[in-house]
């Protein structure tokens, strides 16, 4: 299995550039085609969200800060080497190598990730999916998509999730994981836990954006998409992506 995750990888890469489906954004008239579905699962995912994750992002928050941000630090920096894979394979070596020594400074010197060393010594944080990394090498976002429990994706990033999970879960080095840590614990509840801090961690941490979206979102749907879309187009061309083509009542004709 641990063999196969880089062909599998590249047959999500493969499959998606050459299925009808990842047609070019500019081709699409409607820029959600699937949001019947998309708006179920927002649906789904906001009950799912005040029913439970919300309460209990509130009473973490209750924790003294110096204990939150440590916590949030732990988590940060067990994402630092799927950072340092997907800028490597995106040819970006120098932030690969960035990534490497930030991991490797705030899990000694930091103790574990719980304090942030690396950044206080001017160390850039990176954020790189496998998702990505696919638009590095040519393929299209396809439409929209609102996973259950993930929440906003489009296609190839929901393809690209899906590796960078496998890749996260599946790679060792001798009996010792090198991406995801949390596998070392030994007890299966104690990993649980674990999973279930960074995903109570992580909605601690969109309380902000949330008052953004209660104050300015008329459809907030509507909002939440083109939001995320804008970001993650941001993400993609590393803050600086292409000027949108002006519209053709503008255009001068040759």
């Amino acid at each position: 299995m641990r063999r196969s995750t880089w062909a599998l990888a590249l047959s999500f890469a493969t499959a998606l550039s050459m299925s009808p489906i990842m047609a070019s954004e500019a081709d699409y008239v409607n820029p959600d085609p699937l949001e019947g579905f998309n708006r179920a699962m927002y649906t789904f995912n906001d009950t799912l969200d005040g029913v439970l994750l919300k309460p209990l992002a509130t009473a973490y928050q209750t924790l003294p800060d110096p204990i939150e941000k440590g916590v949030g630090n732990f988590f940060s920096n067990l994402g630092d080497p799927l950072n340092a894979l997907n800028n490597l394979l995106q040819g970006k070596f120098d932030i690969a190598v960035n990534d490497l020594m930030r991991f490797v400074i705030n899990t000694t010197i930091g103790i574990g990730g719980i304090f942030d060393v690396a950044s206080e010594a001017q160390m850039a944080k990176s954020d790189e999916d496998f998702g990505q990394t696919l638009a590095v090498w040519g393929v299209d976002s396809g439409p929209y998509l609102v996973l259950p429990f993930f929440g906003p994706s489009t296609i190839r990033d929901a393809a690209g999730l899906g590796v960078d999970k496998l890749v996260f879960a599946e790679q060792e080095v001798g009996n010792t994981q090198i991406f995801d840590l949390v596998q070392e614990v030994d007890s299966s509840d104690d990993r649980m836990w674990i999973r279930a801090t960074d995903v109570v961690d992580t909605r601690a941490q969109l309380f902000d954006t949330e008052k953004v979206l209660d104050s300015a979102a008329l459809d907030e749907y509507t909002f939440v998409r083109d939001s995320w879309l804008q970001r993650r187009e941001n993400q993609v061309y590393d803050g600086n992506p292409p000027l949108a083509p002006p519209p053709d009542f503008l255009r001068i004709s040759d």
